[in-house]
């Protein structure tokens, strides 16, 4: 008969090694290139020492004369707060109850949940990797034509079935309501929730005021994405001042007139020439890929194609791997030396254990189970300048 402690065993010994598997591996291309760490994880941080430039203790001289002065290697130190990542299913005690009598029908209530989780994981997980780590997955534009329903500037990180806060964007502490996403209108940018949002909504609309979904209760909690890594804007980054620290700012082409082999050249013999970075990966948005390919159609009449681990295909320029996402801004391509990132983790993926190890917990007051996946980690570059990106780039 299966039972609880059926369910127990099965998330710990048969579901745990595959889901890990799974997000670590299927996530996306640019997830699959960065290798996992659990070196620099220091109590609840990461700290991370950084080369700044080269060994000084070089030069040349007289056959009799003084050797060059040593001067070692410069280093300095990141510091950033591992992040805490969650997925959780849930199963009810009368769904549990009615497959008691059939392993068949247990198995597929089982394999059912952690598809879902899978899924929500792999896709929260992949917005975060190109994010600024706010959280903040669209702007409010103007009120819908129903009163659970609004416009947004973009859809692109937004899914159904997904739980947001609401915020005002002067003000990420008070969250003005939390709502789920029912549907979505890509077309139009037209987002409808479960409950109405007019009253929230209508004075923002009538003000000069700004608002913002986020993730639930994941404002400011996210990893440290491409976007806070190329925010040209920001300030601060792995606790430095990016005024201070020149090698902390990425190379930046805006607004090529044409995307070209020789503008997307230029860009790799300068990280490599300046910066002595190696770029073994290119991302862009789908927009742009579209549009390389019309480049690339003009005059070739074949494309190059690679198959990269995980099944995933890529066009090659030069030998790099060009692949889009639906994460990356539409004008914008980015060119990535993949070996100087790292997620810094304190463990893989777990479950969440209770007293005596318990993974399966009732909701209180409610006929529900619920099992939590967590990951402790963070995303570093140790070189941010030696990464470029090509934005402004004409997709219309």
């Amino acid at each position: 008969m299966v039972t609880l402690q059926t369910a127990e065993n099965a998330l710990k010994t048969l579901y745990l090694g595959v889901v890990s598997n799974q997000l670590n591996t299927k996530t996306n291309p640019l997830f699959n290139k960065i290798k996992q760490t659990t070196a620099d994880v220091w109590g609840k941080e990461v700290k991370k020492l950084a080369p700044v430039g080269i060994n000084g203790g070089i030069g040349a001289g007289d056959e009799d004369g003084a050797l060059p002065t040593s001067a070692q290697n410069n280093y300095i130190t990141f510091t950033s707060t591992l992040k805490n990542l969650f997925g959780t299913i849930e199963l009810s005690d009368k769904a549990i109850r009615a497959s008691s009598n059939s392993a068949g029908a247990f198995v597929n209530l089982l394999n059912a949940e952690m598809e879902g989780l899978v899924k929500a994981s792999q896709f929260n997980f992949g917005r975060m990797l190109y994010g600024d780590g706010t959280g903040i997955l669209a702007n409010f534009t103007e009120l819908g034509d129903t009163a659970n329903s609004c416009y947004v500037d973009s859809t692109k990180n937004l899914i159904e079935g997904m739980m947001v806060d609401l915020f005002l964007a002067e003000d990420l502490e008070y969250v003005m309501v939390t709502l789920r996403i029912t549907s979505i209108d890509r077309a139009t940018n037209k987002v409808t929730f479960d409950k109405s949002v007019v009253d929230y909504l209508s004075p923002i609309d009538e003000n000069p005021m700004k608002a913002v979904f986020t993730v639930q209760n994941s404002v400011n909690k996210e990893i440290t994405g491409l976007g806070k890594i190329f925010d040209t804007t920001g300030t601060e980054i792995y606790g430095l001042d990016k005024k201070q620290y020149n090698f902390l700012n990425p190379v930046v082409t805006n607004n090529p007139a044409t995307l070209t082999d020789i503008v997307m050249q230029k860009m790799v013999d300068d990280l490599n020439e300046y910066y002595g970075s190696d770029v073994d990966f290119i991302v862009c948005s789908s927009a742009v890929k579209r549009k390389y390919q019309e480049y690339l159609n003009s005059f070739r009449s074949n494309i190059d194609i690679m198959q990269l681990e995980g099944g995933y295909k890529a066009i090659s320029f030069n030998g790099i791997p060009l692949i889009a996402d639906r994460f990356v801004k539409d004008d914008t391509m980015y060119m990535l030396n993949t070996k100087e990132f790292a997620l810094h983790q304190l463990c893989d993926w777990r479950w969440l254990e209770g007293e005596n190890g318990q993974v399966l917990k009732q909701i209180a007051g409610k006929p529900v189970y619920t099992a939590t996946l967590v990951k402790y980690a963070e995303l570093i570059c140790d070189h941010p300048a030696g990464q470029g990106a090509i934005t402004g780039i004409t997709v219309a």
